[in-house]
């Protein structure tokens, strides 16, 4: 246990101020790497969740905030992304420290990420209702769109970053405040954030954090009153727990959710493509990512083929610190999730499920005491058992053989989820058919794990509803009014509808 003096100690950002908890209770986040804690995070209560939706409700109904014109508000979001390109090498070091993300992904990823708030910073005064042609004479109607008011956003622990500028970026271009609730895993690297939102000279009160845990503030948070809207990335067991809760108020709601994504590879697939592909869509972030291609189909003609060069290539990768360069495989963020994924390996052995590589904790020295699980890759697997059907959430790897096409749609549609899936072939008329068919809201066709702010990310069936990123997702933080002005000059006979 390290010295609680040596632990870098954070507050809350609430109303403009940084403020400790109500209880002025902590708790400790860990370095996954060296499994031991390096940070104290304060321990939010109902209290608190108040306190800033409060705040965030104020800023909205009668704050700075809406007095600003459109174009004013989105210079301030693309203000928020200049300084988060200038100081994204700092944020990335914290969010590797917390939750053991490679240094070498996560440089690029917070310096990308501030596309999302210069793209949605440009869309601010580009909001634009219509005026409409009625069938009522002596009548104008036109639509406006305005906010929703104060939204909660609630972030998980796999890319607390990435995912708060998911919900940040719109939510603020369309004018409406903002509580944020990161994991308690992980809520470091969104503390960080929150000093360049100050920097950036947004009013008090228009972004909050409050952190903790489920039950004294994401629960307290979805259920406020105040709060009109909840965006939520997370398991589809949470986020059913969350949307009957938001029922409840009648709240808007979009939820990105899990996956058990298939990465189907044909035979005329570039097979060297295909290995990469296949490698990217499981072990990269160590496997913890809701898109992961967690099902690997494969044409059976190429099955044993593939899964030799699959396996050669996969023992190539390099783990350890996740802060040095050549690391390729990083530790799982929490022990929680390691237990997790160890368990649905033994669950996988159980089955019948073969492992031809890996298939436990990784003890190899450069590993030291943090949280690794070796890359794991099972055959032998049939789309019926656990390992197929259910989010391991980690670098493990079910590989299913299949016929033909028909066969490899029912097998990549059955499943609860319907997040991504990737289609690995040459034939352009496959190609097609496939992302037809396939009941997923991305489907890359021979790549894996590309995301960009102007296209749309989203879920079919239980993995999530609504959309992320986008010209479209700004409308999720909006609702649309309609206005009508009568141009009679008499009011005809009041009883009667018109």
């Amino acid at each position: 246990m390290t010295a609680t003096a040596t632990l870098t100690t954070y507050k809350m950002y609430i109303d403009g101020q940084w403020v400790d908890a109500a209880s002025s209770d902590h708790f400790e986040s860990d370095d996954p790497f060296r499994a031991s804690p390096w940070a104290l995070i304060p321990r939010g209560t109902p209290a608190d969740v108040d306190r800033a939706v409060r705040a965030a409700h104020k800023a909205f109904a009668c704050g700075e905030w809406p007095k600003l014109t459109a174009s004013r508000r989105g210079a301030l979001v693309r203000r928020l992304g200049d300084l988060i390109t200038e100081h994204s090498q700092r944020l990335a070091e914290v969010e590797v420290r917390d939750n053991g993300k490679l240094y070498a992904e996560m440089s690029m990823q917070t310096a990308y990420m501030a596309q999302w708030y210069h793209y949605y910073g440009g869309l601010a005064d580009k909001i634009e209702g219509a005026v409409l042609p009625t069938d009522k004479p002596d009548t104008f109607n036109y639509t406006r769109y305005e906010p929703l008011g104060v939204v909660a956003a609630i972030i998980p622990w796999n890319s607390p970053l990435l995912l708060t500028t998911w919900k940040l970026a719109p939510a603020l271009a369309a004018g409406n405040t903002v509580v944020i609730k990161p994991s308690e895993f992980t809520s470091a690297s969104v503390l960080e954030l929150m000093k360049l939102v100050e920097q950036a000279g947004f009013p008090p009160g228009v972004v909050n954090v409050v952190t903790g845990f489920g039950a004294d503030v994401g629960a307290p948070l979805v259920e406020h009153p105040l709060v009109a809207k909840v965006a939520f990335t997370g398991s589809d067991v949470t986020g059913q727990r969350i949307y009957e809760a938001a029922a409840r108020g009648l709240k808007h709601v979009t939820m990105e959710l899990g996956g058990k994504s298939p990465n189907i590879v044909f035979d005329d697939a570039e097979i060297d493509n295909a290995v990469k592909g296949a490698i990217s869509g499981i072990f990269a972030a160590t496997g913890q990512t809701c898109i992961a291609g967690s099902r690997l189909l494969v044409q059976q003609t190429i099955h044993d083929q593939f899964l030799d060069r699959l396996v050669a290539f996969a023992k190539t990768a390099k783990m350890g610190n996740p802060m040095d360069a050549g690391t390729q495989i990083g530790p799982v963020t929490n022990k929680p999730q390691f237990e997790k994924i160890l368990n649905y390996i033994d669950i996988a052995k159980g089955e019948g499920a073969r492992a031809v590589l890996g298939g436990g904790r990784a003890t190899r020295p450069e590993c030291g005491s943090g949280w690794f699980v070796e890359p794991t890759i099972f055959e032998g697997v049939n789309n019926q058992m656990r390992i197929a059907q259910e989010e391991v959430f980690g670098p493990v790897l079910s590989v299913i053989p299949f016929k033909d096409e028909e066969e490899a749609i029912a097998i990549g549609n059955d499943v609860v989820y319907g997040l991504a899936a990737g289609v690995w072939t040459q034939n352009m008329r496959r190609a097609l058919t496939m992302a037809e068919k396939l009941q997923a809201g991305t489907v890359w066709i021979n790549t894996y794990r590309a995301v960009s702010y102007l296209s749309p990310f989203g879920g079919y069936k239980r993995s999530g509803i609504g959309r992320e990123s986008g010209q479209e997702m700004i409308k999720e933080y909006l609702q649309v009014k309609s206005v009508w002005i009568s141009t009679a000059t008499t009011v005809p006979n009041p009883f009667i509808q018109r």
